[in-house]
């Protein structure tokens, strides 16, 4: 694969996607997923593998929701259009503040696309405080026959065991629901507003993988975790 985050090429970027999504979809209901934002080569089989659960699913809409890398800012904006090689793809309508670009909501397209899913709500988070995640989670909830689409990695640049130690702790966190300090992932804002929805839904996330860039590229001194999970 290419060193930018996916190919940039539509028949080598299929190519990439039908490889990566390639596992059975599971016989789970699944409302929405937790997957990383990494680059393909990096992050794509545990996202694809995340992402292949809904290949049954007859939706079409998503709600993606990922970290701002770029610009800080308090509270939630949403993208105002996004075009991959795939094409461009429908924006639902909101009310938002809007950026031009944020690879955490990006990077996570042409999985939908390749899927099916004909129009989302790009939600890029930046400091967000309990309130408002409560706000956005409610706000969210409300929308009908929608997948929800978290995106974040876990921790950044720890040596390889101290990275796999600290990720476990956030992922049990993820599962049990509860915002701490245990938590370090650079979608700690969106995962926020995971939090809240998961308590008004009753859902629960279960991961479905974990690996680090240690894993992949061999090299353990300095790693970015990866988990994917579904709810």
């Amino acid at each position: 694969m290419p060193t930018a985050w996916y190919p940039k090429d539509k028949e080598k970027l299929i190519e990439i996607l039908d490889e990566l999504m390639n596992a059975p979809a599971k016989k789970h209901k699944v409302n929405g997923l937790i997957v990383p934002h990494a680059g393909y080569e990096f992050s794509g089989k545990i996202a694809g593998k995340a992402f292949a659960m809904l290949k049954d699913s007859k939706k079409t809409k998503a709600v993606v929701i990922g970290p701002s890398h770029y610009i800080g800012f308090e509270g939630v904006r949403a993208l105002k259009e996004i075009e991959t090689p795939l094409g461009k793809i429908k924006i639902m309508e909101n009310n938002f503040k809007t950026l031009d670009y944020e690879h955490s909501i990006d990077n996570e397209i042409p999985f939908l696309q390749g899927l099916g899913f004909k129009e989302i709500l790009p939600l890029v988070t930046g400091e967000i405080s309990k309130e408002k995640a409560k706000e956005i989670a409610l706000k969210i909830s409300k929308i009908k026959d929608a997948v929800f689409i978290f995106s974040t990695d876990l921790s950044h640049f720890l040596p390889y065991e101290e990275a796999v130690d600290k990720d476990r702790k956030t992922i049990r966190a993820i599962e049990n629901c509860e915002e701490c300090e245990e938590i370090d992932a650079c979608g700690k804002s969106a995962l926020s507003i995971l939090m809240e929805l998961c308590k008004l839904k009753n859902w629960n996330p279960r991961l479905i993988e974990y690996k680090n860039s240690g894993d992949i590229t061999g090299d353990k001194n300095s790693v970015v975790g990866y988990s994917s999970f579904y709810f």
